[in-house]
């Protein structure tokens, strides 16, 4: 290579003069002293190199124009391949520029062929000496790598002569051309430095401040930071590829901000795709299969593998070959070879045809795959390969999708699942494979997910009808039913989860498993009046055979709230240890949600806590959102509401509300606007209500509880009507599905809130509520049906927290012997109640003449038993500790009929009040005027009114002043 020599110092450009081109002030100084020297009579010889669009073109022009200002002859050409075998074509150009001179050589060179001039290099010198003698003289040569031959051999002859002449020869060469020592244009050897200089420019990448320069010319004062950095990285500082993406943008009417940070790297593969494509002409072959190898092995390229792919007879060593390559601009920084940009990777590969590139990519893994390169460079350039039909290259896909996966890069997880698929394997791994895409695509695009999942679950194409399926195609089959099941999706699958479990060896768990899943589905079919059908016969476990079997039973049961202990049982078998590993997570989950009805909080939050392990390192997503909503139930039932919301916001996190299949789409939603309304913020729940939702959103059971939540909003707002509605089309709805059990959705006394406590309809809705929670038995179940609920807002769990005043007594032996005695079916807690109907002491809770608020799985406050708690002995005995502020005298019920005995303490000072008044007046002295009472209580103020007069007279006090302190001594008040 020639040698480079550095620049003199040169004086800076005087105010006013030619700028230099941004970037190259270094060379503008050299170029400006060698012209000073020139104009003293010192001639020189400068080559400029560089690859493809650094600006050496640009250089030589602004060396051109300093010329001319400096009163030097200047004569320019451009070498062209399309010329390059036109003998003297560059030589004919350069004197023709230099006019008529002194010497008679100076001359215009002649063209016809048949010219007798000679045209030896020695005639050419002496016309260019001639010229210059009379006038210092640049020669400027673009692109010296298409001179023709005695073009070239005229200018090396002319480099030799240049000592005492005033002439400077300026050349420049694409580096991106291989470079033969023969073609070097250099002084005479023997010549001293000082008679003739020499410099070689190496064109560097544009500084970040040039490109900055660059853009504020084309936007004085509009360019963004974000832009300009972004605009220096990916351009790699090359000017062309900047005055490219500046033209488009004018074009295009693009603003430099970070806005159309997009346009940027989509106009900067675009400009690097046409620079390549310039660029490749100028390569030998040898070298285009270097490339190749390069584009198809990307950043995990080595030397190795470029000796695999591009081993060729004429090939040059790998180390030689990429040096070569450096020149163009192609290559990237670093110690691993590799293209600068994936536009010019497909740019060097777009002239292969498929089958080319193909094979050059399956060689290529194959090659990476022997040499145990990481599963991100196998995969990646499997990608680009046909069929391998080997098994290392599905593992190695399936390994990296995982890692993707894992790390939210779900659309490059799928590409590589679908590359998979496309290789020859086993149907059990085939299944496999589409349920893992499936779960690939889900958080992007839920449909396209449920698609896969439905090709999981049929059988292959030309296989026989009635064919038994291999035990690993059925358990890869029972996850993918899972997951429709847990996303919602039951409709379209049930039929191929039926057929799936026919084809399933009868006994085993995974027969049970997909058993189980397909009686789910069918429970969740549309709702018959809205086309769904009713569900076939055999569409519910009668006697469960296996514990997954179980676990619907219990599932099933819990919902119809027919037998607590036989739910109870059946829940437990099929969440204990030793049958974890036989039922599927999602099974598993019904099983807590019949514990969580059944007010095993405790015990089902265990269980929801191991499905979520499992359901994380399967990457089920819709089995983890499903456990999560179950959470949140039991958090509501336990009364920690911040559990609750922080467990439906995992639930939002881990499945979005896109990502739930519109059947299932209602119920976060309820949740999330029950929650709200818990707080007290009823806007916030009416908002969360006014979500849009598919129409089939509406079919579905989820939709019952979104017709609960929006009627308990409407309720709180006085919309007494349109709650009402709501209400009771919920309860359609879960009728229609067997669904009876009050702690399911307490509709019942919620719709009876809507009415007057006297209405039939509000008293036949409560008592059938408590018959229905009595049958039951659960211990929160009966509070929640029996203890009445403040405002207009009670939610799960309420009946948890503290009281504004004790149960009385009444009420409490009651509940006590409601949670004790062997029920027949007739005994409500009206019956067991019934004396105080003529008594003149308080109203006891379940008096159906005065209807309370419900509580239910979002009960209204009051105390109950825990799950773990112990009833009394016997009925008639007081629980002690209980401390009600008010109540009629020891005796029980039997000495409350005629009202006979009565203590001292009790009938001195004041009346009892009944629980309506004593609601009212402890609002009223907190403070609260009448109408915000009406409306918390959901009553009119009118009602409110009354309630207070009753319990001035009763009190025996004139008004609110002393309501505080009267209210205060009956708290004191107990039966003896």
């Amino acid at each position: 290579m020639p040698r480079t020599t550095a620049a003199p110092p040169a004086p800076h450009p005087a105010p006013g003069a030619r700028p230099a081109p941004p970037g190259r002030e270094a060379e503008d100084r050299l170029l400006r002293g060698l012209l000073a020297d020139l104009r003293r009579g010192r001639p020189a010889v400068v080559e400029v190199h560089g690859p493809p669009g650094i600006g050496r073109t640009t250089l030589l022009e602004h060396a051109a124009a300093l010329a001319g200002e400096a009163g030097v002859r200047v004569a320019a050409a451009a070498a062209s391949p399309e010329e390059a075998a036109l003998p003297h074509g560059l030589a004919a150009q350069l004197h023709g520029q230099l006019g008529p001179g002194p010497h008679p050589a100076a001359r215009p060179l002649p063209h016809g062929p048949g010219d007798p001039w000679p045209r030896r290099p020695e005639e050419l010198c002496a016309a260019f000496q001639a010229a210059a003698r009379s006038r210092p003289t640049l020669l400027v040569v673009d692109d010296t790598q298409w001179a023709d031959t005695p073009s070239l051999r005229g200018l090396q002859a002319l480099a030799r002569r240049l000592a005492g002449v005033p002439l400077m020869l300026l050349t420049s060469r694409n580096s991106a051309a291989r470079p033969d020592p023969s073609d070097r244009i250099e002084p005479c050897p023997l010549a001293d430095g000082r008679a003739v200089a020499r410099h070689v420019l190496e064109l560097p990448p544009l500084p970040a401040e040039a490109v900055r320069r660059v853009l504020a010319a084309a936007w004085p004062g509009s360019v963004d930071a974000a832009f300009e950095e972004e605009a220096a990285r990916c351009l790699d500082g090359n000017p062309a590829l900047l005055r490219s993406v500046v033209a488009r943008f004018v074009r295009h009417d693009w603003t430099p901000r970070t806005a159309h940070l997009a346009h940027l790297a989509e106009s900067a593969a675009e400009a690097v795709r046409e620079r390549t494509v310039r660029t490749l002409p100028l390569l030998p072959d040898e070298l285009l299969g270097v490339l190749r190898a390069l584009a198809v092995a990307g950043p995990d390229c080595t030397p190795g593998l470029i000796d695999a792919l591009a081993a060729g007879p004429r090939t040059p060593g790998t180390a030689r070959a990429l040096a070569l390559l450096s020149g163009t601009g192609l290559l990237a920084d670093g110690p691993r070879p590799a293209l600068r940009a994936e536009a010019a990777a497909r740019a060097v590969l777009a002239d292969l045809g498929t089958a080319q590139r193909e094979e050059l990519h399956a060689r290529a893994a194959a090659w990476a795959h022997r040499a145990a390169l990481p599963d991100r460079a196998v995969a990646r350039m499997l990608l680009g390969a046909g069929r391998i039909g080997a098994p290392w290259a599905v593992a190695a896909l399936r390994r990296r999708a995982a890692e993707h996966r894992a790390a939210g890069r779900h659309h490059q997880a799928a590409r590589l699942l679908e590359r998979a698929l496309r290789e020859p394997v086993p149907e059990a791994l085939r299944v496999r494979l589409l349920t893992e895409l499936g779960a690939a695509v889900l958080p992007t695009e839920p449909e396209v997910a449920s698609r896969h999942l439905y090709r999981a679950l049929d059988p292959p194409a030309g296989a026989a009808a009635a064919a038994p399926a291999d035990p690993g195609t059925v358990r890869a089959r029972l996850r993918a039913a899972e997951l429709l099941v847990a996303r919602g999706d039951v409709l379209t699958p049930a039929a191929r989860i039926a057929r799936a479990a026919a084809e399933a060896e009868p006994g085993t768990a995974e027969h049970s498993g997909l058993r189980a899943l397909h009686w789910m589905a069918e429970h969740g079919r549309p709702d018959p009046e809205d086309g769904g059908g009713p569900p076939p016969p055999g569409s519910r476990p009668a006697r469960p055979e296996q514990a997954a079997e179980a676990a619907v039973a219990a599932w099933r049961t819990a919902q119809r709230g027919l037998d607590i202990s036989r739910a109870r049982e059946l829940a437990r078998a099929a969440l204990a240890p030793e049958a974890r590993a036989h039922v599927p997570p999602a099974v598993r989950a019904a099983a807590a949600h019949a514990l969580v009805l059944s007010g095993d909080t405790e015990e089902a939050r265990g269980a929801l806590d191991g499905i979520l392990v499992c359901a994380g390192r399967r990457d089920a997503r819709p089995v983890a959102g499903l456990a999560l909503l179950l959470t949140c139930l039991a958090e509501l039932w336990a009364g920690r509401d911040a559990a609750a919301s922080a467990a439906l916001d995992r639930c939002e996190e881990v499945m979005p509300h896109r990502c739930w299949h519109p059947l299932m789409a209602p119920g976060p939603l309820a949740l999330r606007a029950l929650l709200d309304l818990r707080r007290g913020d009823a806007d916030a729940a009416a908002r969360i209500l006014e979500t849009r939702l598919p129409p089939a959103a509406e079919s579905g059971m989820a939709w019952a509880h979104l017709l609960y939540a929006r009627g308990r909003v409407r309720l709180a707002a006085g919309e007494r009507e349109a709650a009402l509605a709501d209400l009771l089309e919920c309860g359609r709805r879960l009728l229609a599905r067997q669904a009876a059990n009050p702690a399911l959705l307490p509709w019942r006394s919620a719709a009876a809130r809507t009415r007057d406590p006297e209405d039939p309809l509000a008293v036949r809705l409560l008592a059938e509520e408590r018959r229905l929670a009595l049958r039951w038995g659960s211990p929160v179940a009966l509070a929640t049906a029996l203890a009445p609920g403040p405002g207009g807002a009670a939610l799960p769990g309420t009946a948890a927290r503290p009281r504004e005043r004790a149960a009385g007594w009444r009420y409490r032996q009651a509940l006590v012997a409601l949670g004790t005695a062997p029920f027949s079916g007739h005994l409500t807690v009206d019956s067991l109640l019934d004396d105080d109907r003529a008594a003149p002491g308080p109203v006891p809770h379940g008096d159906a003449r005065h209807p309370q608020p419900d509580a239910g799985p979002y009960p209204g406050p009051g105390p109950y038993p825990g799950p773990g708690a112990q009833p009394p002995s016997h009925a008639g005995r007081e629980v002690r500790g209980d401390r009600p502020r008010h109540g009629p005298p020891p005796g029980g019920p039997q000495g409350t009929r005629n009202g006979a005995a009565r203590t001292g303490r009790a009938a001195a000072a004041v009346a009892p009040l009944t629980e309506a008044e004593h609601r009212v007046a402890a609002l009223a002295a907190g403070g609260l005027p009448n109408r915000a009472i009406a409306g918390e209580l959901a009553v009119t103020a009118r009602t409110v009114e009354q309630h207070l007069t009753k319990a001035y007279r009763k009190l025996g006090i004139r008004g609110r002043p002393q309501l505080a302190a009267a209210l205060e001594r009956t708290a004191t008040e107990e039966p003896t």
